[in-house]
């Protein structure tokens, strides 16, 4: 049954009081505090790894708190199922719509809850008529009874809004919504927003872009390392005291690097382009450095990095290795040439986790473990040992499989896989993401120690303690494009920020 009458506008609809969610060896949430009010959107603000994402699942009961309340309506409330929040109202839109390809866009709207017969079947009439009702009802021109595979990025999220509304809800998670959308379909987004606050929903928008934030919220909330640090309406901040609340800590003690002495170009990249992706992207990288890139969701880091040891291919570019120019059309190609890769999902793209540790470590460098084309196990053990020692891998021993291994561990093993081919260059791609701050400081260490010996490293993180204590240099890309190269005392936390979200001096200030 819809509910009627809006609520009152000077009370939340949703408040989180001393929320902790924990994690082993990480606190994702440290006694946050959230309120959302009916007919207003609130920005929820901060730097990847702020705990954005474990409030969202905290809210729509994918989590469960270890510790504080959450309040609907001033009443504390649990949601152990994602059904239960549901129930409650509250329901999130990703970035990513979780919606079912093969079903009719009605179908998706009601799914788990669909219109009954009074024999208890669906009822598809009805249902196709509720789903007509409701799009209309936010001028979504979609015919209910098309699958949802052939709908546009837009379409599937206003399917993804009509499922909202079919369950009465009262509070609306936007996630990233704009991230792979065009600037009309973003305007036409804002206009749906508007709908919806007059409609008297609480709306949580999570966004990168400083521009949506002012452009369409009404309050904001901060989040730094998985604490509040504040709250308040738009109207009384300003962007350069946003980016003050999100990077506010000293970096000069977290990460320490050593500094190497840079030598001589090893890679030159130019006019690396991909026709949806990146473009014109171009740099050089010496011996022993240690070269940063940073960039919000959707800048385009790993999907570059992707397509230089060759898992996509560029529409043009070259890269120079030396005096050699090279097309990289392959991960083998690039192997060969000296780039090597550990990606952010180590799980599934960085190491086998039934397979064991040593095999793990071995399986890019067989030729170097086999003799007549057989395995020599004595040759893989001595090979994984060499390598995982010199990453301080903490294991039983290394027939141990890897899945069995902490966060930290794991990553060490996708490192000392890459590192046993004895590459020139190595891209970290988030290198510590998940992992415990004291394995960060070994994988650090080691990174700081390659650079001294002359590997040339390239980092992708979006940790800004991370990107200043270790990087030489840093690259910062926004939408697929370079937009800032720095060093020295051009480097800063702001300065990072404001270039990776386009906020100009003028306009932070």
């Amino acid at each position: 049954m819809a509910r009627t009458g809006l609520a009152d506008p000077t009370q939340p609809v949703l408040r989180l009081d001393g929320i902790v969610k924990q994690f082993p060896g990480v606190r994702a949430l440290d006694g946050v505090q959230l309120a959302l009010y009916p007919g207003q959107v609130t920005a929820l603000i901060g730097e990847n790894g702020a705990g954005k994402s474990t409030i969202v699942k905290t809210l729509t009961g994918i989590y469960q708190p270890d510790e504080g309340q959450i309040l609907l309506d001033g009443l504390p409330v649990r949601f152990p199922t994602a059904q239960a929040a549901g129930d409650a109202g509250i329901t999130a839109i990703h970035q990513e719509t979780v919606l079912f390809d093969e079903l009719s866009v009605a179908e998706n709207i009601f799914i788990g809850h669909a219109p009954r017969t009074r024999f208890g079947l669906i009822d598809k009439a009805e249902m196709r008529r509720r789903a007509t009702e409701i799009l209309d009802s936010i001028d979504a021109k979609i015919d209910p009874d098309v699958r949802l595979r052939d709908l546009g990025i837009a379409s599937k999220h206003l399917v993804a809004i009509s499922r909202a509304l079919s369950i009465d809800a009262r509070v609306v998670i936007m996630d990233e919504p704009t991230a792979a959308l065009s600037h009309k379909e973003i305007e036409e987004l804002y206009e749906l927003v508007d709908t919806l606050k007059a409609q008297g929903k609480a709306i949580l928008f999570i966004s990168h872009k400083f521009d949506e934030i002012f452009r369409i919220a009404d309050r904001y909330t901060v989040f730094r390392d998985g604490q509040f640090v504040g709250d308040g309406l738009m109207a009384d901040v300003t962007e350069g005291e946003l980016v003050q609340m999100m990077v506010g800590r000293s970096v000069d003690q977290i990460f320490p690097k050593r500094r190497a002495v840079l030598g001589n170009p090893v890679l030159q990249v130019v006019g690396y382009s991909h026709p949806t992706e990146f473009d014109s992207i171009g740099f050089t990288l010496r011996r022993g450095e240690i070269l940063g890139f940073y960039g919000l969701v959707g800048a385009g880091r790993s999907e570059f990095m992707q397509s230089l040891i060759g898992i996509t291919r560029p529409s043009k570019g070259v890269c120079k290795m030396g005096d050699d120019i090279k097309i990289i059309r392959s991960p083998a190609e690039a192997i060969e040439a000296g780039i090597v890769y550990v990606p952010e999902d180590r799980g599934k793209q960085g190491a086998i986790t039934a397979m064991p540790i040593f095999q793990n470590v071995t399986l890019p460098s067989l030729g170097k473990t086999s003799k007549n084309g057989f395995l020599q196990m004595a040759e893989e053990f001595k090979l994984a040992r060499e390598y995982t020692q010199r990453l301080d891998l903490r294991a039983a021993s290394l027939d141990v499989p890897v899945g069995s291994l902490s966060g930290g561990n794991q990553q060490k093993v996708v490192i000392a896989k890459w590192l046993a081919t004895q590459p020139k260059v190595i891209i970290l791609d988030e290198p510590t993401k998940g992992i415990d701050i004291g394995s960060k400081a070994a994988v650090h260490d080691f990174m700081s120690e390659l650079a001294a010996q002359g590997l040339s490293v390239i980092m992708v993180s979006s940790e800004i303690p991370e990107i200043l204590g270790m990087s030489d240099r840093v690259i910062v890309m926004r939408e697929g494009r370079i937009v800032a190269e720095l060093e020295g005392d051009d480097l800063s936390p702001e300065t990072l920020v404001r270039h990776a979200a386009g906020i100009t001096s003028e306009a932070a200030a």
